[in-house]
């Protein structure tokens, strides 16, 4: 299965790439991950990723589509791979085409979880994450036995600042424009699914298997 996931901040898509990495045995990969990896490994790529990033700089197309050709070349992307957060533009999608037939692959499926910006932003405006042991819950879905006091740990639950409404309404906005492009394109290659990620996780995932074999 080659799986390309796409989906709007806190729609659910690491939830739902651990189900799929679970249930299929294949490396789920996000560019921020590639990225570390590179650097860590000390590739010519990935210093020049480094030296961008440390300099508070977007890494250029070059790095980032060198990077991930590197990453989708190993080993373990040979029976399939999630990858999440890449392509992000057309152009960079046109790579990934290039990046594909060189090595002999093919997409499976192009799937975007889907969830109507209101509720993304009330899943972000209710979240609250506890400041010691770092589990979420959610004033309205999962709220504390205790407000404002985490039951895990007993330790102090507290909001991110990115978790706010009108950075959440920034963050889709940016989204949805960087994104139409990406849909359009992939339909047009007969490669798209849209899911609802309204439901509820375990019909996500179920939707999602269904249309990786239909």
């Amino acid at each position: 299965m080659y799986i390309l996931l796409m989906g709007p901040p806190g729609a659910g898509k690491g939830t739902q790439a651990a189900s799929l990495v679970e249930k299929f045995a294949i490396p789920h990969i996000s560019t921020g991950d590639m990225f570390r990896a590179a650097v860590k490994e000390g590739t010519e790529l990935g210093k020049q990723a480094k030296a961008c990033m440390d300099a508070g700089q977007l890494v250029p197309d070059n790095v980032t589509i060198g990077i991930v050709g590197e990453r989708l070349a190993k080993v373990d992307c040979k029976k399939g791979f999630i990858l999440d957060g890449f392509p992000r533009t057309v152009d960079q999608a046109d790579a990934l085409d290039k990046i594909l037939v060189s090595l002999e692959i093919k997409l499976t499926r192009v799937l975007n979880i889907d969830v109507p910006a209101e509720e993304l932003i009330a899943r972000a405006v209710g979240r609250r994450i506890c400041k010691k042991c770092g589990a979420t819950y959610h004033v309205t879905f999962k709220p504390t036995a205790k407000a404002g006091i985490c039951d895990a740990c007993g330790g102090e639950t507290y909001q991110r600042a990115d978790d706010s409404e009108a950075t959440m309404k920034n963050r889709l906005s940016v989204y949805v424009s960087q994104t139409k492009p990406l849909i359009d394109y992939y339909q047009n290659a007969g490669l798209y699914t849209e899911i609802d990620g309204r439901q509820a996780i375990n019909k996500v995932f179920d939707d999602v298997v269904a249309s990786l074999r239909g």
